[in-house]
């Protein structure tokens, strides 16, 4: 099968994967996506460009490495930092400290950062290279697992997707693709035939709602998602479950009647309850995170919400 070695830009290939999709899994996560949800885990991921990430935890001080990221900064974004505490030792020591105001990511501090405190949120790969990558976990991949090609959202770098599934396909490999459906109905008409499973979400019903949760309206995605089924992809529906904003009985209602329409194509509904994991990525990036005082959903809701999905007849658990 042809395929183009082109090149993408990701931030992570994490293997023993075991909730993006069946099996064990190996996922490939591509940087770039076109909404921008208020309760989004991976801020990492919006922007395809790569973006200076910093973890204080891991910077040395500013004596130790004789200011070789300050050195390095041609705009003069990074300082030494209030004296604090050193951790293996007495006495005080000065992390680096970021004007993010002044950075413009040329990322030349990371090249000398001895304990990779200072990263680039991303690299620039090829096709060959990640099928070199992830073909090395194939030994994991029995009894149903595979690889999964998530984002972002993948479909925003198509040409690098969609070379990769077809190179995956050639293989023998289960492919999962994990989307929010925002993209051109017929790119996803292309890709299909590659694809074994789509990972498909669905946030909101109400396009309004949907826009101001997430940046877009729903439109598309519900169009899609109507096409994959028509043409017999098989649909995974992640629904996220996020307190006050999308968890109103009439939206989830809604949502459960939506998903009912697509018929067998719902090989499975996966309810996913917010949770606070991500938070602490968004002061690696120094960014400031929407939502400081939401808190996940409870358990008995959370089964609640379950119930109401089963009482549809879909298939449907808890992630």
């Amino acid at each position: 099968m042809e395929y183009k070695n082109v090149t993408g830009c990701i931030y992570d290939i994490q293997g023993y994967a075991v909730h993006d999709g069946p099996g064990i899994r190996t996922t490939v996560y591509t940087k770039g996506c076109p909404l921008r949800c208020l309760w989004c885990h991976s801020p990492e991921s919006q922007h395809q460009e790569f973006e200076l990430g910093y973890l204080p935890v891991k910077c040395i001080g500013a004596d130790i490495c004789q200011n070789a990221c300050i050195n390095a900064c041609p705009e003069k974004a990074i300082t030494r930092g209030e004296p604090v505490e050193a951790t293996d030792k007495p006495g005080l020591m000065q992390k680096a400290k970021i004007d993010r105001s002044r950075c413009t990511n040329c990322l030349k501090c990371t090249e000398v950062c001895i304990t990779k405190a200072l990263y680039s949120s991303g690299w620039e790969t090829t096709v060959d290279e990640v099928y070199e990558r992830v073909m090395k976990d194939r030994g994991f991949f029995q009894n149903g697992g595979g690889i999964t090609i998530s984002g972002g959202e993948a479909m925003a770098q198509f040409a690098f997707t969609y070379n990769l599934a077809k190179k995956l396909k050639d293989s023998g490999i289960h492919i999962c693709l994990d989307t929010s459906g925002y993209a051109a109905t017929e790119l996803y008409a292309k890709i299909l035939p590659y694809i074994d499973l789509f990972l498909y979400d669905i946030k909101h019903m109400d396009s309004l709602m949907h826009k101001k949760l997430t940046g877009v309206g729903n439109e598309l995605i519900l169009k899609n998602a109507r096409f994959l089924a028509e043409h017999k992809a098989a649909l995974q529906i992640r629904v996220p479950v996020i307190p006050r904003l999308n968890d109103k009985e009439t939206n989830l209602r809604q949502t459960a009647e939506f998903c009912v329409t697509l018929g067998s194509a719902v090989k499975l509904v996966q309810l996913l309850p917010y949770h606070k994991t991500g938070r602490t990525k968004y002061d690696r990036l120094g960014w400031r995170y929407k939502l400081p005082h939401l808190e996940p959903p409870d358990d008995d809701f959370m089964h609640k919400v379950l119930e109401l999905f089963q009482s549809y007849g879909l298939n449907c658990q808890l992630h």
